[in-house]
C-alpha cells in the first residue's frame, strides 16, 4: 500500500477527530514534509486542504439530512466551536451551514468525495542510483506554489529565462537548475529557477542567492514529457523511497535537465536529485 493510500485510510477513519498533518504522517511512518509531498504530487491536493474539504462535505450531508444541532455537527466533524465551523463552511461552500439545513439539500454545493487512487496507473521508474553531490552555488528566481496550482512553475521558468537569466554574473556553463523545497503543512512549497555560478557577484533585484552544502542524493530519471513530472515525483515519494529504505532530508530537491532537453517542447527528460539523511 502506498503512503497516500495509507493516508487516505487514516483520514477517512479519523476525520471526526482533531487530525492534523503530524498525526497522519506519524500513522504513515514518514515525516510531515515527506507526506505533504507524497500526497500533493499524487492527488493534486494539499493534504490539509483535502482533509478540511472532506470534513465539511460530511458536515453538509449531515445538515441536509436535518441534523438539529449545528454545534453538534461541528464537534462531530472535528471543529471546536460553532464560530470556527461556520467560518470554514462558508469559505468552502459560499453559504452558511444554517442555509443548508433549512433547505434540506446539498444541491449546488461542491462536495468532495473520498479519493480512491488504487486503480490509477503509476509510472515505472528507471533504477535510481546514489551520488555524492558537491556544494551548489546559484542565483535564482523564487516563487511560492501549492500542489493544486503547479501550472505556475512553467510560467515562472518563462519569466526567469526571458527577464533574469541574462543578468546573472559569473554563470557556469550548463542548463539552469530547478530547486524544489520541502512542502509545509498546508502543501505550499518554494520553487527556484536558478543558474549555477562560479562566484557571487551583484545579485540582480528580484533574485535570490542560494548556497547548498555537499549532500548525498538519490537520483531518479524522468524520461517523459515535463508535464508528467509530478507523476514521477508521486512514484518516488510513495513507493521508491520507502522500498529502498531511503529517508529524504529537509533540503531542496535539485532538478537537472538532460543535455538534450528542449524547453520549447518540454521533451528530453531530467533527473531528480533527492537529498537524503545521512
Amino acid at each position: 500500500m502506498s503512503i497516500v493510500d495509507k493516508a487516505l485510510w487514516v483520514i477517512e477513519r479519523n476525520s471526526d477527530s482533531g487530525l492534523n498533518l503530524s498525526g497522519v504522517a506519524e500513522a504513515c511512518g514518514v515525516s510531515r514534509s515527506h507526506l505533504a509531498s507524497a500526497f500533493g504530487s499524487r492527488t493534486g491536493w494539499p493534504l490539509m486542504k483535502y482533509l478540511r474539504a472532506r470534513r465539511l462535505s460530511c458536515a453538509a450531508q449531515l445538515l441536509a439530512q436535518g441534523a438539529p444541532d449545528i454545534l453538534g455537527v461541528a464537534l462531530e466533524t472535528g471543529y471546536g466551536s460553532h464560530e470556527a465551523f461556520t467560518r470554514a463552511f462558508r469559505e468552502q461552500f459560499g453559504v452558511p451551514p444554517e442555509r443548508v439545513r433549512e433547505r434540506g439539500s446539498t444541491e449546488g454545493l461542491a462536495l468532495v468525495a473520498p479519493l480512491d487512487l488504487r486503480a490509477r496507473e503509476r509510472p515505472a521508474l528507471p533504477p535510481p542510483w546514489l551520488s555524492e553531490g558537491p556544494a551548489i552555488r546559484a542565483v535564482g528566481l523564487s516563487r511560492r506554489h501549492s500542489f493544486d496550482k503547479v501550472i505556475g512553475i512553467p510560467i515562472q521558468w518563462q519569466v526567469f529565462m526571458a527577464s533574469h537569466y541574462g543578468r546573472i554574473a559569473h554563470r557556469s556553463d550548463g542548463i539552469p537548475i530547478g530547486l524544489h523545497y520541502p512542502a509545509d503543512d498546508e502543501g505550499g512549497f518554494d520553487y527556484v529557477c536558478a543558474a549555477e555560478v562560479s562566484a557571487f557577484g551583484r545579485v540582480p533585484q528580484g533574485l535570490t542567492r542560494i548556497e547548498l552544502p555537499p549532500c548525498r542524493y538519490a537520483v531518479f530519471e524522468h524520461r517523459g514529457h515535463v508535464s508528467t513530472l509530478f507523476d514521477t515525483y508521486a512514484a518516488i515519494w510513495n513507493e521508491a523511497l520507502p522500498e529502498h529504505g531511503w529517508r529524504p532530508a529537509p533540503a531542496p530537491i535539485v532538478e537537472r535537465h538532460a543535455p538534450d532537453f528542449d524547453p520549447d517542447t518540454g521533451e528530453g527528460g531530467l533527473s531528480l536529485w533527492i537529498p537524503l539523511t545521512v
